[in-house]
């Protein structure tokens, strides 16, 4: 499953960094699939959808730093654990139950990602 950053961000700007997606944004940011990725132009996603994956999209959040489910793969394929958990101060970054994923969707969403 994705990660998402939930209220007790303290918006430290630890977590940004550490992201091997480019997923995680400043609250208010917009945000494109193409960022962080090999991504650009009109793109297929894995469930089939096409997207722009060069189009700024709104915000999930203005108030915190937000993850974006479709570019989190937990660091599957980068590193053991998610690097946004292990850095966070407040442990902020928790599991997203809302988008459920096996290891084996994340890696395959790891390598839709960056090739």
């Amino acid at each position: 499953m994705a990660l998402k950053i939930n209220d007790e961000c303290i918006s430290c700007n630890a977590c940004i960094s550490e992201c091997p997606n480019s997923a995680i944004y400043e609250g208010g940011v917009t945000w494109a699939l193409a960022d962080g990725t090999h991504l650009h132009g009109t793109t297929t996603l894995l469930n089939g959808q096409s997207w722009d994956a060069d189009e700024r999209q709104a915000p999930l959040s203005n108030n915190v730093y937000y993850i974006v489910p479709s570019k989190c793969t937990e660091c599957q394929g980068f590193h053991e654990e998610p690097q946004c958990a292990a850095v966070c101060p407040v442990d902020s970054c928790v599991s997203d139950d809302v988008y459920m994923e096996t290891v084996s969707e994340l890696i395959a969403k790891k390598v839709f990602l960056h090739g």
